[in-house]
C-alpha cells in the first residue's frame, strides 16, 4: 500500500475515533436526559461511556500528533515517555473511575444503594486527564528531524549568547 493510502486510512481512523469519543462522552453525560440509564444519577453505565469516550479521544489525539511528525523523525526517549505517560493517565482514569466497581473506592459499603461517582473519583479522573495531556505535549514536542529535542534546554541549560561572545 502506498504512503498516501496509509495516511488516508490513518486520517479516517483518527476522525472516526474522535467522533465516537465525542458521541460516547455526550451519551454518558446525557444518559439521564435520554433515559438510557435505568438508575438515576451518574453511575457506572455513564462512567463506562465516559471512559470509552476518553479512550477513543486519547487514541485519536495520539494518532493525530503522530501524523504531524515528519516521517524521517527518529524515535526519541521523550516521545516514548510521552506515549507511556498518556497510557498511564488513561489507566489511572479507568482505575479511579471504576474504583467502586472493583472494590477499592469509598462507596463500596453495603449502606450505599449502588456505586456512584464521588469527588475523589472526579479528582482522580482529572489527574488522569492531566497525565494524558502532559503525555501528548511531551510526544508533540519530541525530536522531529532536528538533532535534539525541543525540550533539551532543560538538561543543557539556556546558553548565554553574551557570555560566549565575550569569551
Amino acid at each position: 500500500m502506498s504512503n498516501s493510502g496509509t495516511s488516508t486510512i490513518r486520517r479516517n481512523v483518527t476522525i472516526i475515533l474522535a467522533i465516537l469519543g465525542i458521541l460516547a462522552i455526550i451519551l454518558a453525560f446525557a444518559a439521564d436526559t435520554l433515559r438510557l440509564d435505568p438508575t438515576p444519577g451518574f453511575g457506572m453505565v455513564q462512567m463506562v461511556g465516559l471512559l470509552t469516550g476518553l479512550t477513543c479521544l486519547t487514541l485519536a489525539a495520539f494518532l493525530y500528533v503522530h501524523s504531524l511528525r515528519p516521517k524521517d523523525a527518529p524515535r526519541s526517549l521523550q516521545a516514548d515517555i510521552g506515549t507511556r505517560l498518556g497510557a498511564t493517565g488513561l489507566v489511572f482514569a479507568y482505575v479511579t473511575g471504576l474504583s467502586d466497581l472493583i472494590g477499592i473506592g469509598t462507596h463500596v459499603d453495603p449502606a450505599f444503594e449502588r456505586p456512584f461517582v464521588g469527588p475523589l473519583q472526579l479528582g482522580g479522573m482529572a489527574l488522569g486527564l492531566l497525565m494524558i495531556i502532559a503525555g501528548l505535549i511531551l510526544y508533540y514536542t519530541s525530536r522531529g528531524p532536528r538533532e535534539s529535542s525541543s525540550l533539551g534546554f532543560l538538561i543543557n541549560g539556556r546558553k548565554n549568547d553574551t557570555a560566549e561572545e565575550n569569551g
